[in-house]
């Protein structure tokens, strides 16, 4: 093959990356306002109790005019880090529920469960559009200790109600590729569920604020964090889920204890964020979203 021919091929993937960035089916074409909804749900290891309460929530929420809903990490089967009890057909069926729940309610949801296939066990994301669809089950990628989960096997970018967004999972935020790719392919919206560390790791708590706070500025992405509160004993969590503005600033916060709801409208504009694409570091996230696109529609397995 000429030099000049081989040089070429191996430029085509490059090239493909950026066109995809600059004009891809996730650019957001036109402005589009958004109302979220961080629900702040304390879950216990009872499944059925879980998803009636996740239902009512929904059913209210649409009730008030939100258009997406978020709820922490396992909140339909309850966090633990050393076993997880639920039997993967009941949380399935569980699951099915809730998205008759979201067509016949024209709402979506964004929540933790987990998911069995092959043997393996996944903390998952499951985020489900106003018409019931399955739109992602996103496998947690950096696990934090849960000895009874295999780690995913993709990186989140999706469409949910007209919004090109993503989704990451608790330790998640502290690896900042996993939001900086998909921003680079257009996504606009960051949705974060978590059970963070509790009140006895005060330690933690500026790091967690912060950590999201950087994802959203330096991507240029609004963010709706939904994480798990803190127990009356000092257990469970902490709280504080959020609503993050895509300039960094905190625009909602709810309490440590209390099972709060925060419910914002978001105007998200069209945004071009490519800047990193044509900087040293160039080449380098150009290969990361060659990763993300040929893995993007990858299911767990």
């Amino acid at each position: 093959m000429q030099p000049r021919l081989t040089a070429l091929v191996c430029m085509l993937p490059c090239l493909a990356v950026e066109a995809w960035a600059q004009q891809g089916p996730f650019q957001l074409s036109a402005s589009v306002s958004l109302r979220v909804a961080a629900v702040q749900m304390r879950s216990s290891f009872d499944l059925a109790v879980n998803c009636q309460r996740i239902v009512e929530h929904l059913e209210r929420l649409a009730a008030e005019g939100v258009q997406v809903a978020v709820f922490p990490e396992c909140a339909l089967t309850g966090y633990r880090k050393d076993r997880i009890e639920a039997p993967g057909e009941a949380v399935l069926a569980a699951e099915e529920r809730i998205r008759d729940v979201c067509q016949k309610s024209r709402i979506a949801a964004v929540f933790g469960s987990i998911y069995r296939v092959n043997d393996r066990t996944y903390n998952t994301a499951v985020v489900i559009d106003s018409h019931g669809r399955l739109v992602e089950r996103y496998g947690k990628v950096m696990l934090a200790g849960e000895t009874w989960a295999t780690p995913g096997n993709h990186i989140a970018l999706f469409e949910l109600e007209g919004v090109p967004s993503t989704v990451i999972i608790c330790h998640d935020e502290r690896y900042p590729e996993l939001v900086r790719l998909p921003a680079l392919a257009g996504a606009r919206l960051v949705y974060y569920i978590s059970h963070e560390s509790g009140l006895l790791e005060e330690h933690k708590l500026a790091p967690y604020r912060a950590q999201l706070m950087a994802r959203a500025v330096e991507n240029q992405v609004f963010i709706v964090a939904a994480n798990a509160p803190a127990n009356r004993d000092l257990s469970g969590s902490h709280g504080q889920s959020r609503i993050i503005n895509e300039d960094g600033n905190v625009l909602r916060e709810a309490s440590m204890f209390g099972e709060d709801v925060l419910i914002e409208t978001l105007l998200i504009r069209p945004r071009r964020f490519d800047r990193p694409l044509h900087g040293l570091m160039g080449p380098w996230w150009k290969q990361g979203l060659e990763f993300l696109l040929a893995n993007r529609t990858r299911v767990l397995d």
